[in-house]
């Protein structure tokens, strides 16, 4: 399959590299979108030590689910989705308390560190578990079923304030995730918003 190569800093090749193997519990999916995060962005400067090459980056994106594993259930082939960009194990005890971020085998798509490599969707098809996933609304574009993983992080750090109506907000930074912020800071009701 094609993928964008991270081959060393400051270098992207497009390149032939293995189809990604599909465990028991992977859907492969055929990426029809996928972001380029500021992680990915400094990571291609090799400043970071989060992406190792050769890699292939990127943790933003939807698709089409292309294949199932055995133990797979609620998806089939043609299901469009996207998912989450932390691969967490299901199985540990942090997992079992729906504790995901804490797993204890906890791995980001698209991010290579000495302790994992997991490749990700920069490429024509990536694998993932199945447990990550969820299915797009019809009427959600890939583009922006691809923006829903900065769109909630936004969403989530505007909700964590106490913000009412008519208050004035400040969001230090207007990058990706700052832009959400602004966004969402205004659905809450903050009449000036300044970033």
């Amino acid at each position: 399959m094609k993928a964008l190569l991270h081959t060393k800093p400051y270098t992207l090749e497009y390149a032939d590299v293995p189809e990604p193997e599909v465990g028991p519990d992977d859907v492969l999916v055929r990426v029809r979108a996928c972001g380029i995060c500021g992680s990915d962005v400094q990571g291609y400067t090799g400043r970071t030590g989060r992406r190792l090459p050769p890699m292939v980056m990127g943790h933003e994106a939807a698709g089409v689910v292309e294949r199932c594993g055995e133990r797979v259930a609620g998806f089939t082939p043609g299901d469009r989705i996207c998912f989450d960009s932390t691969v967490y194990c299901n199985q540990c005890p942090a997992c079992k308390q729906g504790l995901f971020n804490r797993c204890q085998r906890r791995q980001v798509l698209g991010v290579s560190v000495p302790e994992f490599k997991r490749q990700g969707a920069m490429a024509e098809f990536v694998a993932v578990p199945h447990w990550i996933c969820a299915k797009l609304p019809d009427g959600m574009s890939f583009v922006q079923a691809a923006l829903l993983e900065p769109a909630s992080i936004g969403t989530h750090a505007a909700n964590r304030a106490p913000i009412a109506a008519g208050d004035t907000a400040v969001v230090l930074g207007a990058g990706t995730i700052g832009l959400f912020i602004v966004q969402a800071a205004r659905l809450r009701g903050a009449g000036t918003v300044i970033a």
